[in-house]
Order: structure tokens, then C-alpha cells, then sequence
């Protein structure tokens, strides 16, 4: 997955916007205000930051090597990608579609309804 291809998943979900609260170096994607997944696209490796429910961050760390506990983020919760080309692309939009479902099911009725999301 290019850099572009991982910022045209993040954006092509109902919402979404690319933020710079940390500087011009790292994309926050963001639903409603809130964080679903970070990435300093131009970092060589490509790595994504994305939320994932604990116990299956754990098996997917244990599984995949390019999965790792999140970088400078509560690593319960989140999960560090290496876009490697080890993980099929597919696997990291799902993934990202996760985490993009984790935040937006926290949201009031009414924002999920305007977002028209279907539930995770």
C-alpha cells in the first residue's frame, strides 16, 4: 500500500477528514473530532497508527510481524502497522475500517445516523 493509497482509505470513509494538529509531517485522520488513525505519510517504512479492540491487538501482534504495540499511544488500545507489503492490502483497509468503527460506534445516535454508518 502507497502512501496515497493508505490517505484515500482513510478519507474514503463517511466523515473523515485529514488533520495536522502535530505539524505537516503527520496525517490524523479524524471522524466527528475524533482520532481513528495517524501516519507520517512520507516515513520511510509507511506505518499507520490505528485503534483496535485489546484482545484482538494482541492477536494480531502475535500473528503478524508488521503489527506492533502503538507507537506513543496507549498500546492497549492501539496498534502500530508497518506497511511493509507483508500484510495484504485489503487486511490494512479492513483495519483501518476497524478502527474507523470503534471510534464512530462511541459517537451520540444522532452524528452516527448523519454519518449513516450501518454499524461495524
Amino acid at each position: 500500500m502507497t502512501p496515497e493509497e493508505l490517505k484515500a482509505a482513510c478519507l474514503a470513509l463517511p466523515g473523515s477528514v485529514e488533520t495536522f494538529p502535530f505539524g505537516e509531517g503527520i496525517s490524523v485522520f479524524k471522524v466527528e473530532g475524533r482520532v481513528f488513525a495517524l501516519s507520517r505519510l512520507g516515513g520511510e517504512p509507511l506505518q499507520v497508527s490505528l485503534r483496535c479492540e485489546p484482545e484482538l491487538a494482541v492477536q494480531l501482534r502475535a500473528a503478524h510481524a508488521a503489527i506492533a504495540p502503538g507507537w506513543h499511544l496507549n498500546k492497549r488500545h492501539w496498534n502500530t502497522v508497518t506497511l511493509d507489503g507483508s500484510l495484504p492490502a485489503e487486511m490494512v483497509r479492513e483495519l483501518i475500517e476497524d478502527s474507523y468503527d470503534l471510534v464512530v460506534e462511541r459517537l451520540p445516535r444522532a452524528k452516527r445516523i448523519g454519518l449513516r454508518w450501518r454499524g461495524g
